[in-house]
């Protein structure tokens, strides 16, 4: 008897052993950006899709304009006014949806992102003149606005700590998957009629914005925005949907429920004057950073060239519509491979290394960008050397972009502000990445006619190394923090630095 008992109790703490190494195991996993709940993914998959509006407009309407330009007969600065009007009424849709995301939710919001860009899809397809597709680029972009502030933020507020990066960075994995469908578009419409092609073109991305508008009906809302509207059983409920199990789901609430507590009579009031009037030292900081990487991403001109590449490698000696649209295709799977792979590190090795990784990539990239298209502009018969290093450089720069400033920039503005403050802190920093890109964008042709496209790529590979700085002094490694703690990370301005070393 005693030796069957003693058996029993071996065979307990076998057991009790095993228990443990397997939950070691699975924290391990999830630490490295496995074993992300199912239903979690899919309503992140489900909120980036609308992010493919904006990816698919930068790919199609660098061929697009082509023919815009030829069948209504523009000139170049009515088509940097049409590309870059998108991006200036996107800037709208960006201030706007922080307070609207507040008022009816992060769900809704979605929603009328969606049903903003297909409305302005619609008309832009059938737009029989240059006043009424410019109308619909406008009307398209404050859709863009609404839908780059919120998929982001929504989709933080609904991941755990150790996969938020990975989440996080759908936005712009879609973002590029966009691009690249524009590019395979405008290749495999190149040879219909001017008058025609164009309008397909844009008219097709109505679709996306059908598809996220019915699938808007199967997203539960944010826990985060449910808690701060008093909601706490509805938010447990989504909580233990998008939770591994109920003992993580009461952990996050209880989280949640004291990070709101602390804001509480709170909601979406007096933002404007916390944020920009009598900001603490932690909101301040947030700000800084949010606003600088947003500023950066943009000034580092991805926008303008993905737009304006065929022009690009037009002035490199490229001719042929079809070898354009061929060579953007590459960029495109090119920025497509690179966003993926930073995505699923983005957890394991952090933010800060894999941005600055990219930003000082950058910096080289643009610089030899500059000098291969001086070389092309100034060489006899145009050496084909020179024409290589600046298809090389350029798809060096997407990648690194890609890997970098792309998908972390929304991470990053997404995660850093505390819940109260989200969504408004998160829609004032996008609003300057989306001024930043008009500007840019409606510039980027005037200004390189009168220092050529390499003094252009030049001046920007300027820009990057300011870059590099900035985000090495400025912001801080937020890797496995959760959001309830990222006020105290901000409270030492120290932390840019200990804080990584140390993560």
């Amino acid at each position: 008897m005693p030796l069957k008992e003693s058996n029993e109790s071996l065979y307990r703490e076998a057991t009790a052993v095993e228990a443990i190494e397997e939950e070691d195991q699975r924290f391990k996993m999830q630490s490295m950006g496995f074993g992300i709940n199912k239903y979690t993914l899919f309503c992140s998959i489900l909120a980036s899709t609308n992010s493919i509006l904006l990816g698919y407009d930068i790919g199609v309407m660098s061929g697009a304009v082509l023919y815009i330009e030829e069948n209504l007969n523009i000139s170049s600065t009515q088509v940097e006014i049409l590309v870059g009007s998108l991006n200036i009424l996107s800037l709208i849709g960006s201030l706007a949806s922080g307070r609207t995301s507040d008022s009816i939710g992060r769900r809704y919001t979605t929603l009328l992102a969606s049903t903003t860009f297909l409305i302005g899809a619609i008309l832009m397809g059938l737009a029989p003149s240059y006043p009424l597709l410019l109308a619909g680029r406008m009307i398209a972009g404050i859709g863009v606005g609404y839908a780059l502030m919120v998929a982001p933020v929504y989709i933080a507020e609904l991941s755990p700590s150790t996969s938020r990066g990975l989440l996080s960075s759908l936005p712009e994995i879609f973002i590029t998957f966009g691009i690249l469908i524009g590019y395979i578009i405008n290749y495999a419409l190149s040879g219909l009629p001017p008058h025609i092609n164009w309008r397909i073109m844009l008219g097709l991305a109505g679709i996306p914005a059908l598809a996220v508008g019915l699938g808007v009906l199967t997203m539960p809302e944010s826990p985060r925005w449910l808690i701060m509207k008093g909601k706490s059983e509805q938010a447990k409920e989504v909580l233990l949907k998008i939770s591994s199990n109920e003992i993580e789901a009461e952990e996050r609430l209880r989280s949640i429920t004291g990070a709101a507590a602390a804001g509480s009579g709170w909601h979406g009031q007096g933002v404007w004057k916390e944020l920009l009037i009598k900001p603490t030292k932690p909101i301040r900081r947030m700000l800084i950073a949010a606003i600088g990487i947003n500023f950066f991403m943009q000034a580092s001109g991805n926008d303008a060239v993905m737009y304006y590449s065929p022009e690009v490698f037009r002035a490199a000696g490229i001719h042929e519509k079809r070898h354009l649209f061929g060579v953007n295709v590459v960029m495109g799977i090119t920025k497509t491979c690179f966003v993926v792979l930073s995505a699923v590190y983005l957890d394991r090795f952090g933010r800060r290394p894999l941005l600055l990784l990219g930003s000082i990539g950058m910096t080289v990239a643009l610089a030899l960008l500059g000098l291969g298209s001086k070389v092309t502009k100034k060489g006899k018969g145009r050496p084909r050397w020179g024409v290589a290093v600046s298809v090389i450089a350029l798809c060096c720069d997407v990648a690194l972009f890609s890997i970098g400033l792309g998908p972390i920039t929304w991470v990053y503005s997404s995660e850093i502000f505390p819940n109260r403050m989200r969504a408004q802190g998160s829609s004032l920093a996008i609003s300057v990445n989306r001024l930043v890109s008009g500007i840019v964008s409606m510039t980027f042709l005037t200004i390189s006619k009168e220092i050529t496209f390499g003094g252009m790529f030049l001046v920007l590979s300027g820009i990057m190394a300011v870059a590099s700085l900035f985000f090495y002094f400025f912001l801080p490694e937020t890797k496995g923090k959760s959001l309830e703690e990222m006020e105290v990370l901000f409270q030492d301005k120290v932390n840019s630095t200990t804080d990584n070393n140390n993560s």
